[in-house]
């Protein structure tokens, strides 16, 4: 697979005669609708060149929403190892709460596939939000951890699921190694049904970072309690933050080489990004609120606007800006360059693998640029 940038002029058909390149396969991998307007900047996925003649064997984790379309999931699980079914909770008594959607075809679609259906718990309260009380009361009670294990377990055997994700945010401090322990506990018991246990790490950089999303995570700790971890390195731009990229490189980069200090790399997923942001400007903080767009949308939205992409080097990202109205925006996404930067530290530090955050959408030149870069292990 090779990448081509979008010059002014270029169209479907010159670019394909200029490459080399078939003109169904450029709209097939870029998934390029009728009447195949292209945005100047844009990075278009090309089936070209020479194969690599060796490649890594990587893990590939995908979070998906039981709600999830169907026809996205089966042709994404071709290239996942593990799919995450997002989300199991729980009850301040440890009563295992299952999805309000039927999880059933996720779990059936993943095995007959070869992926590994993964269980993944939360701790949401009734809003939907992340809740640490319910974390405190399960890390802490003991009798309510015996009886969410023995039901996780249960819910594992009976459904088909081939492992465990725990996903728990806003950690209070004080329950910083009780957490670390109910991860070992869960592990253990999972470990003995012989299915692995990950973890989804906040992304520090320093041990004694501040703030609620951090200091409940201790890396060394996590690290040794669960067989994988996750680090969750998205949302430096989000939906209430100014603009900027989603997991801008250079950010990325420190949380890796500090997690590399605390966990060894053939435990750690390194987590990448499936969307963007659109944000009205001037940026107003506690009033703005970005709207979240697949990476397919950002490149219409510049086509139909007319504006160029921009690629930000430092970060690795693409964005651009365009007028609705007299209202002016900022669109940061992903494109195929800042995959294939986030493969590149998948690489160049022998990660474990990568998880995505997540699969809802289906985005053809990136699943096509990873199995152009490494082998995908399978079960």
């Amino acid at each position: 697979m090779e990448i081509y940038i979008v010059q002014p002029g270029d169209s479907v058909d010159k670019i394909a005669e200029e490459q080399g390149v078939s003109v169904d396969s450029v709209i097939y991998n870029n998934q390029i609708a009728y009447p195949y307007a292209l945005a100047v900047g844009e990075a278009l996925l090309l089936s070209a060149g020479t194969p690599p003649q060796a490649k890594r064997t990587v893990s590939v984790n995908g979070y998906a929403y039981p709600y999830i379309n169907m026809e996205t999931l089966g042709q994404t699980l071709p290239y996942l190892t593990q799919l995450s079914v997002f989300s199991y909770g729980f009850t301040v008594e440890g009563a295992l709460v299952r999805p309000s959607v039927d999880d059933a075809p996720l779990i059936n679609a993943a095995l007959a596939a070869g992926t590994e259906p993964v269980l993944t718990v939360t701790p949401f309260d009734e809003s939907g939000r992340f809740n640490n009380y319910l974390i405190s009361r399960i890390t802490n009670d003991m009798q309510a951890q015996e009886r969410f294990i023995r039901e996780l377990l249960e819910t594992v055997q009976q459904k088909g699921y081939q492992g465990v994700d725990i996903d728990f945010e806003y950690i209070l401090a004080k329950d910083r190694v009780p957490f670390a322990d109910f991860v070992r506990n869960v592990r253990e018991a999972v470990n003995r049904i012989g299915y692995p246990v990950s973890v989804a790490l906040a992304p520090k950089t320093s041990d004694n970072q501040p703030g609620t999303l951090y200091e409940g995570k201790d890396y060394a700790l996590l690290g040794e309690a669960a067989d994988r971890v996750l680090l969750m390195t998205y949302e430096w731009g989000y939906t209430y933050g100014p603009p900027m990229a989603v997991a801008p490189l250079s950010q990325v980069r420190r949380v890796v080489e500090y997690a590399l200090t605390r966990i060894p790399a053939e435990k750690i997923d390194l987590g990448i990004p499936n969307y963007g942001y659109d944000w009205t400007l001037p940026f107003q903080q506690g009033v703005s609120k970005a709207q979240n767009i697949s990476n397919l949308q950002a490149v219409r939205i510049a086509i139909e606007n007319g504006v160029p992409i921009q690629f930000d080097e430092t970060a690795q990202s693409p964005f651009f800006t365009y007028y609705n109205g007299e209202a002016q925006h900022e669109v940061w996404f992903e494109d195929v360059r800042s995959m294939r930067a986030k493969f590149g530290l998948v690489e160049e530090y022998g990660l474990h693998g990568m998880g995505y955050w997540q699969i809802m959408r289906l985005f053809r030149a990136n699943w096509l640029l990873l199995a152009d870069t490494f082998f995908i292990q399978k079960r």
